[in-house]
C-alpha cells in the first residue's frame, strides 16, 4: 500500500505563541514528532505533502473572515511552517509538496486528489491542527473518496481540548481511521 504524509497548516499563525490564531501549546507539543514523521516518510521515499491555509486580508467573500482574525494572510511569515519544520522545509524542499488551500479540507479547491492518485496513494497519514476542523474536513473528504486513513494523535491538536477529543473518536469510530497512539 502506498501512502503519503499530509501536513495540514503546521504554520505559525495557527501554532506560534504569538500566532494569529494559534493553538498555543498543544500545537507547539508536536513539533518533535511531526518532524520525526516527516523526516521518515522522505528517508522512505514516500510522498509529503504540506498543505497550507491562504488568505487574503479582511476577503468579505470568504466565510471565514466573519468566524476567525485574520490568519496566514497571503505574503505574510504567518504562513511559513513552524519551527523546525520549515528549516526541513528549506533543506528538502524538492522532495515535499507545498499546496495552498483556502477552505478546511484540504480537498476542497486543491488538486490534492490528483496528486494523489497519479502516485497510487491509497493510504494517507495525517497530522497537523486543528484536529477539529482542517484535520477533520480533510479526513471526511479523504474516507469518501476511498483514501485509507490513519491519524497520529501525537501529531494532532487544537485549541478545543473537547473538539480534539470528538474528533479523535469520530476518526476512528466513524471514519475507520487507525489511530496511532
Amino acid at each position: 500500500m502506498k501512502k503519503a504524509l499530509l501536513v495540514i497548516d503546521y504554520t505559525h499563525d495557527f501554532v506560534a505563541r504569538d500566532g494569529a490564531l494559534s493553538c498555543g501549546e498543544p500545537g507547539i507539543a508536536l513539533e518533535e514528532y511531526i518532524l520525526d514523521l516527516t523526516r521518515n516518510f522522505l528517508d522512505a521515499s514516500d510522498l509529503v505533502i504540506t498543505l497550507n491555509d491562504i488568505h487574503e486580508k479582511n476577503d468579505p467573500y470568504h466565510p471565514e473572515t466573519t468566524l476567525f482574525p485574520p490568519h496566514n494572510i497571503k505574503g505574510t511569515a504567518g504562513r511559513n511552517l513552524y519551527g523546525k519544520l520549515h528549516d526541513l522545509y528549506e533543506e528538502r524542499k524538492e522532495e515535499i509538496i507545498w499546496t495552498d488551500k483556502t477552505r478546511y479540507s484540504a480537498f476542497a479547491g486543491t488538486d490534492l486528489d490528483i496528486k494523489l492518485r497519479s502516485r497510487g496513494i491509497t493510504e494517507l497519514h495525517l497530522v497537523g491542527v486543528c484536529t477539529d476542523i482542517c484535520i477533520l474536513h480533510t479526513s471526511v473528504d479523504a474516507f469518501n473518496k476511498g483514501y485509507n486513513l490513519v491519524i497520529h494523535e501525537k501529531g494532532v491538536a487544537s485549541f478545543d481540548a473537547e473538539g480534539h477529543a470528538w474528533a479523535l473518536r469520530h476518526f476512528e469510530n466513524t471514519l475507520g481511521a487507525k489511530i496511532i497512539r
